[in-house]
């Protein structure tokens, strides 16, 4: 009795095991988002590191809907904590004048590949 009920737990605890990029690793995300102001003409007015504006995550390659935000510091900087390996998607809202929406969004992809690790995507630039 004692070897089948092994045979039915083990695959489900192997299962268990393959955890799905998110939180609860080690690992962190960070970097810092640059916005370039232009005019309508194209001719940029001024740039700077935003302050105060979300930068959004999204955990694995299917899903297409954010997993969770952080509100930039006053340099700009930003930072997602306690990651698991995989892959992640780091978004911010942009000007597209050829949008519908007048939005699109500027994204940096990365896979975390170790433990215990900081990867720092650098600049995220926006355009308003």
């Amino acid at each position: 009795m004692k070897r089948y009920l092994l045979y039915f737990f083990l695959p489900l605890v192997l299962l268990a095991c393959n955890k799905e990029p998110g939180e609860g690793g080690t690992s962190k995300i960070v970097g810092k988002l640059y916005r370039i102001n232009i005019d309508v003409f194209g001719n940029v007015l001024s740039e700077y590191y935003e302050p105060d504006r979300d930068v959004y995550i999204i955990y694995g390659n299917e899903d297409k809907t954010y997993d969770n935000d952080f509100s930039t510091s006053y340099d700009g900087s930003f930072e997602f904590k306690n990651l698991l390996k995989g892959d992640y998607t780091i978004f911010a809202y942009t000007r597209c004048d050829t949008c519908a929406s007048g939005d699109s969004i500027s994204s940096k992809t990365i896979t975390i590949e170790e433990n215990k690790t900081t990867y720092d995507i650098g600049d995220l630039i926006i355009y308003k």
